[in-house]
């Protein structure tokens, strides 16, 4: 396979699963968004965290919330615990690396607010910790996974949401996930704004 071929490919990979889970998709994700819509309308805010390319998810995501999406706003309360790199590493030297979110949930959530939890297999220790640290402090969860939804799936309460992409390719899932966060942020604005 030639290069200009592969490259075709991982477009055409992409289209095709996106494709695919759209309709699967499209009510987790408007639940989703009223979730976190309900939650910055009552002046609470939401915690996002998640390892590696979904760690840059994160906080791509408290980005669109605190500056704008596509529309001029006011700015929404979003903290991504993947940012601190002073927090983080105390609390995995001082601890353990599977507690470097669900310490900082515990310090910073409160009733209302809720938390996005990002894993693409759904079996990240230190992200399932932080949904368990969040239904300790009566928070809501929306969980963004992938392939069979993991631990997280398992960890989730009945009023939790699970956004999953049903994949096996990490690249694939990470995709999808993007555009889920775009539109959990567009349809958070809808509601805010209206057309």
């Amino acid at each position: 396979m030639d290069i200009n071929k592969r490259i075709i490919k991982h477009f055409k990979d992409s289209a095709d699963l996106k494709l695919r889970v759209m309709d699967r998709l499209s009510a987790p994700i408007a639940e989703g968004a009223q979730v976190f819509f309900d939650c910055v309308a009552n002046d609470g805010k939401i915690l996002v965290c998640g390892n590696g390319g979904s760690a840059a998810d994160a906080q791509h995501f408290a980005a669109e919330l605190i500056n704008r999406f596509e529309k001029e706003r006011p700015g929404l309360a979003c903290v991504a615990l993947t940012t601190d790199s002073s927090v983080l590493t105390s609390i995995a030297n001082d601890y353990d690396y599977n507690q470097i979110f669900s310490k900082q949930v515990r310090a910073l959530g409160l009733p209302g607010d809720s938390l996005l939890a990002i894993s693409t297999s759904g079996n990240s220790p230190n992200v399932v910790a932080a949904i368990h640290a969040a239904h300790e402090r009566d928070m809501r969860v929306v969980a963004l996974t992938g392939r069979d939804g993991g631990a997280m799936k398992a960890a989730l309460h009945p009023t939790d949401v699970l956004i999953c992409v049903d994949a096996q390719s990490t690249a694939r899932i990470q995709e999808v996930h993007l555009v889920s966060l775009h539109c959990l942020c567009d349809i958070i604005d809808y509601l805010l704004l209206g057309e």
